[in-house]
């Protein structure tokens, strides 16, 4: 883990924030030591062709606005925790590439710490997901634990024996860019046919477009999801009207793309053999619609099917608020001396 200059240690009702930065959203939260989030604030993501400070000034904004929030009077907040969609460097928070934003060899650590002048922690925003899921959701107690997050990309981790494995350089767990189609679909990575471009966010709001684009029926009641601009429709919208019953988004998560989810996790679970695979994320929350032919195709293509266990596939407990969650609790065990 990679943390700001040790802080005080903090009392037993002390807060951290959180900073989950993703493709589409910026959430922020002030978390307590139970993993409860007390208040949070949302803001959309500067577009990826912005300047790289333009999203930093983005999270200091949010830092900020919660700091001087009512929840906030009267109690100590001890430290910054940021998860960053993109590949954190393990020896100095650096942002080394952020597929859906703008950092390049980003010293986002350094950077925030100075601007905010507290202890920061910056970690890939699954880690942080992941990190939440093991501690006070739906990964308590599993020692082998396998993350997978559906948002605008998909992002992953894994928690080996109560430790997030962050690879040798802390660049582990960008699942989604593992390449299923080769010469498939473009991706933003630079590479084509990545996981990700047949089961993420990106790919229901793709789904639910072309579907409007074909004439069906109920436009409006998509729509309205997103305040009339289709520009502004996020995969999180689209499972939402899903789960509503809608028309138009139902299909969007079709078993397809459960089916292709299933198929990188059959890949996964080859490979890193977990006790539990959980998944969230914002398109996550299409619930069975994608997890049903999820766990189906995963049982039918792992290698060794039969002779092996096959590891539950599991909702996080967390929701979108796993990221953020996570992100305070590594930033507030960095205060805590060892």
């Amino acid at each position: 883990m990679t943390g700001g200059a040790a802080g005080p240690r903090p009392d037993g009702d002390a807060l951290a924030v959180g900073v989950d930065v993703g493709g589409t959203r910026i959430k922020a939260g002030l978390v307590d030591p139970a993993g409860r989030v007390v208040t949070q604030v949302r803001h959309d993501t500067p577009d990826r062709t912005t300047a790289a400070r333009v999203v930093e000034d983005a999270v200091v904004a949010a830092v900020e606005e919660l700091l001087r929030s009512p929840a906030a009077a009267g109690r100590e907040v001890v430290a910054v925790g940021v998860g960053a969609a993109g590949f954190v460097a393990a020896d100095a928070g650096r942002v080394v590439f952020a597929p859906h934003l703008s950092w390049r060899d980003e010293p986002l650590q350094d950077r925030l710490r100075a601007r905010l002048d507290r202890p920061v922690v910056v970690d890939n925003d699954a880690n942080a997901a992941a990190w939440a899921e093991h501690r006070f959701g739906a990964g308590r107690g599993e020692s082998h634990l396998l993350v997978v997050t559906l948002g605008t990309g998909i992002g992953g981790a894994l928690v080996r024996e109560g430790r997030l494995d962050r690879g040798r350089h802390g660049l582990a767990g960008e699942f989604g860019h593992m390449v299923l189609v080769p010469d498939g679909r473009p991706c933003e990575c630079g590479n084509r046919g990545c996981w990700e471009q047949y089961a993420s966010g990106a790919v229901l709001r793709r789904e639910a477009l072309d579907l409007l684009a074909a004439g069906a029926p109920d436009l409006d009641a998509v729509t309205e999801r997103c305040g009339g601009d289709l520009d502004r429709l996020q995969g999180e919208d689209v499972t939402a009207a899903a789960l509503a019953g809608d028309r138009v988004a139902t299909p969007s998560c079709s078993p397809d793309v459960g089916r292709w989810l299933g198929t990188g996790l059959a890949n996964l679970v080859a490979a890193l053999d977990p006790g539990t695979v959980v998944v969230g994320g914002g398109a996550s929350e299409a619930g069975d619609l994608l997890l049903r032919p999820a766990r189906e195709t995963l049982a039918r293509r792992l290698v060794g099917r039969g002779h092996r266990p096959v590891p539950p596939v599991l909702a996080a407990e967390l929701g979108v608020g796993a990221g953020l969650v996570g992100a305070a609790d590594l930033a507030r065990a960095s205060t805590i001396p060892a």
